[in-house]
């Protein structure tokens, strides 16, 4: 029983006819067109979602494209020292192949000042963190500017300014404004255990070169600059004057150049590393005699990076031809609710298989997407080179067997060939941005991979675009709106069959009290 219209609707209580399985059997046949109508949206859905799986194995294809574009995938380089304890080195693309000599004599090193003797009045150390007047100094503290000198490596002074209140900051506070006020240059801590503070250059190098400035110190400050609370509270000296001698000599340490002999020139560097000829040095000691670096090209990186570009497209043309060939189950639509509901799992996953087969089978953009990427491949390219002008010169052919449907084969020894013979030439063969008849093989490959993406984008979208900016899009939109208009006339008809029942059942009813009015009066009249 159920109430329509605010009519109530009778069952077949005069009538005797089960009318909700009659109703109920109408509308099944009713809800026929429904159904078709929500296997195609079904439908339509896993095509576009075959269609974007597609697109993610093209673009993961796509990404390493960027890899092979680049000069150094062919012209890799590889080196070895025969003393990797002083010096290592790493080739770009420029360095010519061959032996490099360098001999270190010494490190480039960051200057150091520390504090003469312990900064703390007695036993007790003082803390850090507190106030300054709060702490016993063996010099105490006063208020006032700090100031102190750096170098550039043209020799420039830069003089770096600290304001210090007594009242008001702690040891630290003062020690992370010398890094602060100059920008990182000078790195200042104090050490509880020796009871020091220790002044660091964070750059390596020797920037004043001048002794007549702070004994050539690179942390500069004497007697002629305000830096009382350096030389008296933090006892950290620029010199010591030596009485034999009779001269100021610099407590700083380091602050030297790297020097070494390279190939017979004798140079300097401010860091520990040096780049002559596209090769860069790195130092860690000082050498024994001569080192040497041989420099030589890094075929089996170039080699590497060619087979997982061709197992990655052979991947490409097994999942598009997979995809476009499979079979179409025709028998099995997908399911609808009622269907499900009388199914197990198993038995829907099972259906489903069959079902789902074949959503791009034929289709015709990746069919021709594919079509365009081997073609692609076969062009002849303009290397001005006769010998490499075509992929096979490469050792890259075609596969034989037509199940392949065109699947690359690479030939490693032949390859290792070409890249050592010519490694411009693959490179220019394979990857060149003109746009004329020298662009490059991997270049037109992927203008066709661009080409079929976007036409797969433009027709069943992306996580990110709303269903209004894609065909399939669009075509499932208007699928809703016909299935809500049918659904709401379904609810229409049936509503019609049950009026027209209860309008049945009400004048069966009427008749059934008229003849046993009848009946009445006939019996009465005996």
């Amino acid at each position: 029983m159920g109430m329509m219209s605010n009519n109530m609707r009778i069952g077949g209580l005069a009538s005797g006819m089960d009318i909700d399985s009659l109703v109920n059997d109408l509308m099944k046949a009713e809800r026929i067109p429904l159904d078709k109508m929500k296997q195609d949206q079904t439908w339509l859905t896993w095509q576009r979602d075959a269609y974007r799986e597609i697109n993610t194995k093209l673009s993961e294809f796509q990404n390493m494209f960027m890899d092979m574009k680049l000069s150094h995938a062919y012209q890799s380089k590889t080196t070895i020292s025969s003393q990797e304890g002083a010096v290592t080195a790493i080739a770009t693309n420029g360095a010519q192949e061959g032996t490099y000599s360098i001999e270190v004599t010494e490190l480039a090193s960051k200057a150091m000042n520390v504090s003469q003797q312990g900064i703390s009045d007695g036993d007790t150390k003082i803390d850090p963190d507190a106030v300054l007047e709060t702490q016993s100094f063996k010099n105490a503290p006063q208020s006032g500017t700090l100031e102190f000198s750096t170098f550039d490596e043209n020799g420039n002074e830069t003089v770096h300014s600290v304001n210090v209140d007594v009242t008001q900051d702690s040891l630290n506070d003062v020690l992370n404004r010398i890094s602060e006020n100059s920008d990182g240059e000078v790195r200042a801590f104090y050490d509880a255990n020796s009871d020091k503070v220790f002044l660091e250059r964070t750059k390596s190098g020797d920037f004043n070169t001048d002794e007549s400035r702070y004994l050539g110190s690179e942390i500069g400050f004497d007697g002629q600059t305000n830096s009382s609370f350096l030389t008296d509270t933090l006892q950290i000296k620029n010199g010591t004057y030596n009485n034999q001698s009779g001269q100021w000599e610099p407590n700083e340490v380091g602050g030297t150049n790297a020097e070494f002999n390279y190939n017979g020139l004798q140079l300097e560097s401010f860091t520990n590393e040096y780049t002559l000829n596209d090769v860069n040095f790195k130092l860690t000691n000082t050498t024994e005699g001569t080192a040497f670096i041989d420099v030589s090209n890094d075929k089996n990186a170039t080699v590497d990076k060619i087979t997982e570009f061709v197992d990655k497209y052979n991947e490409i043309i097994e999942t598009i031809t997979e995809k476009t060939s499979e079979e179409r189950h025709r028998d099995y639509p997908p399911l609808t609710d009622a269907q499900k509901e009388e199914m197990t799992e198993r038995e829907i996953e099972l259906w489903e298989e069959k079902a789902v087969s074949g959503v791009l089978r034929n289709d015709n953009i990746l069919q021709s997407g594919l079509s365009d990427m081997r073609s692609a491949w076969y062009e002849t390219v303009d290397t001005g080179n006769e010998d490499y002008n075509r992929l096979a010169d490469l050792g890259i052919t075609t596969s034989s067997n037509y199940r392949d449907n065109g699947k690359l084969v690479f030939n490693e020894g032949k390859f290792r060939e070409a890249i050592e013979n010519n490694p411009d030439a693959v490179r220019n063969l394979l990857s060149n941005s003109s746009d004329g008849d020298d662009r490059g093989l991997i270049n037109r490959v992927e203008d066709s991979l661009k080409n079929t993406m976007d036409f797969v984008s433009e027709k069943a979208g992306t996580e990110l675009r709303t269903e209004q900016q894609y065909s399939m899009g669009r075509e499932l939109i208007s699928m809703e709106k016909q299935i809500s208009e049918f659904e709401r006339r379904l609810q229409q008809v049936e509503s019609r069959y049950w009026d027209q029942f209860t309008q049945m059942e009400k004048a069966i009813q009427q008749m059934n009290q008229q003849s046993a009015y009848l009946m009445q009066q006939f019996g009465g009249g005996q």
